[in-house]
């Protein structure tokens, strides 16, 4: 007997095909709209068609009316029940029904029950609502403005629509550096709304059994145990008695992170009428209601040395919250983990103030395909890179190269407090200059010019936290944010795992069973995961942020190392020796001084239920909760070349090369289809993704007419490189995690390809995206060009 093939048995390193598309690709999925249970109702929600207005009145006689109605809740209704508003993750309430005012277009005002969807939405039409308009603020700067109606006056001692003041760094460093600065680089910008814009939409059917008092939820959440607490907080039901399943999701990218209304509004149409009721939300729905991302406005400086080294970073940014301040992120930070910026580069000191505010648009803060707001903190650390780097007349890669953090600085302490891990950021940049051809495209771009064609060269270098979160800093509504993993083996050597995540494409049916196999030497296709079920899965606090490889990926291998602990016991068992003299190699136990005289690790699982030794408990399984030393800091390195139209501001993309180092590939195939998939995101949000406002608060891109979603056919090509691997020194298997790294780093490459293209028009910024007729007025009229609202509506 020897050591398995680790690749063979599909560990740490294979390309295995993805498990969970076998059932995918036949069309064999089990989405919640799947689900269909005995005596089951349809839920439909009434929105509001204003920003802002008093509720007057509301007649919902003509619904009860309609035949096959069963119930109409308004908010009224809702608040002799105490469920008129709910908590949000971050200490804040949010109305589920509206009761005293809407507050953003969209705002569920009244949900109906019937017999099928249809009758529930003839019924919605039917409800006559009388409203009081009010007036929009659709930005910051109005909400703080002299005179701003004050939004959410339901909320003792809120006198005007600030959320919060939040800084950090140092202050007086930052400002004595600036003092001494050769030159300052100043940079204005907004990092417009978008929207996450899953395949599937959010949608719930609650099932309460009157007889067993027990209550189980079938739903599209990437967070299934916080659903329970939260729903045990809000329907004042005792947890053990809630159940909540997350089915196959059709993505989430944190839309399905929160609480929303409607899942409220089920839950208590079943407790009431003793019968499962689904809700499903249609496309607008979703695109109006659901949690946004962004909305974040940066002034930003940076303090500079004559030869281009950075002394010190100074932001302060304005965001933008909505209605209600319903983020999801960890509790202390209140404008999410944005202090990640510069953390590539060595800054001696910097100073970050952050004022957050209410305005009449719907919630947003989700962490969309971010690690908490890292997605704008990246995104204005590289724009304001390449604007210092103009500023400077120097060439923008070696302005980089001198300011990174060099290789012997590591674990390095960044100007705002935290400690990145492990990396190789000069070697990734020099592979990516190589392969895009740098300084060639530079010779083309100065030839071109001569022609009157504009060709541009970005480039975007970040380093992303990921893995949140250590439980000294990181909680949600105080719940430390660990994860959790259960193993199983059979008698037979097969597997089962459980763990507190949950996939809505990461391909965690694949990765985690993995895992097992580079722990155990079982094969990975004798391992089965499970995720999703509240009832079977120990607790966790679910899967966005990148929690994935770096949070529960690492309890998957520190429950398979309990595993072979009890396992090498087993072993010595039945080789007759002390467990001091077993060795291990991949899947199997042997004696030191005889290495042919071993056992497998599936002999000693059967051993766990048939031949233990005296004193051991039968059985091979095991639980453990990961609670993360730190972050991990994957790296990455975009390029992008373009050329832009000056006569239509039209801009394509020539080529993009990217390079990853996100510490040790589980999966390589998966891991280069995130990157592609994150790559896509950002080219889709730097060039043609857009919901905005009107003066009067009316949401612009509510369909997929207006917010445009990159097909195949307007999707760039990407050239991906995976030569640097730099393990997280702390991590079980050195992994730092990929998933949201391309939609982090990218958007800035892109905007910086468009704007190098422009560098002696005298434009310092384009708000994204960067549609063709901002890009000509730019180009035209020699302006920077704004996207933020309002929009002129005449």
């Amino acid at each position: 007997m020897t050591a398995l093939d680790e690749i063979k048995i599909g560990g740490l390193g294979a390309s295995r095909k993805r498990v969970e598309d076998n059932r995918f690709i036949r069309g064999k999925g089990n989405y919640t709209d799947d689900i269909v249970l005995p005596g089951m109702l349809h839920m439909e929600i009434l929105r509001s068609p204003l920003a802002h207005a008093r509720i007057v009145s509301i007649d919902t006689s003509k619904a009860w009316q309609i035949p096959g109605v069963h119930l109409v809740l308004t908010g009224e209704m809702m608040a002799t029940r105490n469920l008129a508003w709910m908590p949000t993750l971050s200490y804040d309430t949010q109305a589920v029904l509206a009761t005293d005012k809407v507050r953003f277009q969209g705002q569920e005002v009244a949900c109906v029950i019937a017999d099928d969807p249809y009758i529930a939405k003839d019924a919605c039409e039917a409800i006559e609502v009388e409203y009081e308009p009010l007036p929009a603020i659709v930005s910051p700067q109005q909400a703080v403005a002299d005179g701003a109606p004050v939004i959410r006056d339901d909320k003792e001692n809120q006198h005007d629509n600030v959320i919060y003041q939040w800084e950090v760094g140092d202050a007086a460093g930052t400002e004595a550096a600036f003092a001494s600065a050769g030159k300052i680089s100043r940079l204005q910008l907004h990092y417009p709304r978008s929207h996450p814009s899953p395949i599937e939409c959010c949608g719930s059917i609650a099932d309460f059994n009157r007889a067993t008092s027990k209550l189980t939820v079938y739903m599209t959440t990437q967070a299934p145990h916080i659903i329970r607490a939260a729903v045990a907080l809000v329907a004042e039901l005792p947890e053990h008695m809630i159940r909540i399943v997350s089915p196959d999701i059709g993505g989430g990218f944190g839309n399905k992170v929160p609480v929303y209304p409607g899942y409220v509004c089920s839950i208590l149409a079943s407790i009431l009428l003793e019968r499962p009721v689904k809700w499903i939300e249609d496309k607008t729905g979703n695109l109006i209601s659901t949690g946004f991302a962004r909305d974040i406005y940066l002034d930003g400086e940076l303090a500079l040395r004559d030869d281009g080294k950075i002394l010190a970073v100074r932001m302060h940014v304005d965001s933008d919250h909505g209605a209600f301040f319903s983020d999801a992120q960890p509790s202390k930070f209140k404008i999410g983990l944005l202090h990640s910026a510069f953390a590539a580069y060595d800054i001696p000191v910097g100073h970050i103030t952050a004022t957050g505010t209410y305005t009449n648009k719907a919630p947003g803060g989700v962490a969309y395909r971010c690690s908490f707001r890292v997605t704008e903190a990246m995104f204005f650390q590289e724009r304001m890179i390449q604007a210092a780097a103009h500023d400077l007349g120097m060439d923008q890669a070696e302005f980089r190269r001198i300011n990174l953090v060099r290789d012997e600085q590591f674990p390095y302490r960044t100007p705002f407090g935290f400690l990145t891990d492990s990396g190789q950021y000069a070697k990734c940049l020099d592979i990516g200059l190589k392969a895009v051809g740098y300084a060639d495209f530079l010779q083309q771009k100065a030839a071109a010019r001569a022609r009157g064609r504009r060709l541009g060269i970005g480039i975007s270098t970040m380093t992303e936290p990921l893995g949140a979160g250590n439980s000294r800093e990181y909680d949600i509504l105080g719940i430390k944010m660990f994860d959790s993993a259960e193993l199983k083996v059979h008698m037979t050597g097969k597997a089962i795992l459980r763990t507190g995540a949950k996939t809505q494409g990461q391909g965690h049916e694949t990765t985690w069973a993995q895992i097992v196999a580079h722990e155990l030497g079982i094969p990975a296709e004798d391992v089965v995961v499970e995720e999703g079920d509240t009832d079977t899965a120990p607790f966790g606090m679910g899967t966005y942020a990148s929690r994935s490889t770096p949070v529960a990926g690492a309890a998957v291998a520190m429950v398979s190392r309990k595993i072979r602990a009890k396992a090498r016991k087993l072993a010595a068992h039945l080789l007759e020796v002390s467990e001091e003299d077993v060795e291990w190699e991949l899947g199997r136990f042997y004696v030191r001084s005889a290495p042919d005289r071993g056992v497998t690790i599936q002999e000693c699982a059967m051993a766990a239920y048939s031949n233990m030794p005296d004193g051991m408990e039968p059985g091979l399984e095991n639980t453990a909760y990961y609670d993360p030393p730190n972050l991990t800091w994957p790296f990455a390195v975009y390029i992008v070349t373009v050329e832009v139209d000056p006569e239509t501001g039209v801009w394509d993309v020539l080529n993009m090369v990217a390079v990853d180092d996100c510490g040790v590939r589980i999966n390589p195939m998966i891991v280069e289809g995130q990157i592609m998939g994150g790559l896509t995101e950002a080219y889709a949000m730097s060039s043609m993704q857009f919901i905005t406002f009107d003066a009067e608060g009316n949401c612009i891109g509510s369909n997929y007419m207006d917010y445009l979603l990159p097909t195949a056919w307007e999707t760039p090509g990407y050239e991906l490189h995976s030569e640097v691997v730099t393990p997280s020194p702390h991590h079980p298997i050195g992994a730092k995690g990929i998933g949201e790294c391309a939609a982090v780093g990218g958007p800035a490459a892109f905007v910086n390809a468009v704007m190098d293209a422009l560098d002696d028009t005298g434009v310092r910024n384009i708000d994204m995206p960067l549609l063709p007729d901002r890009v000509w007025e730019a180009l035209t009229r020699r302006h920077d060009v704004s996207g933020a609202p309002p929009v002129r509506t005449e």
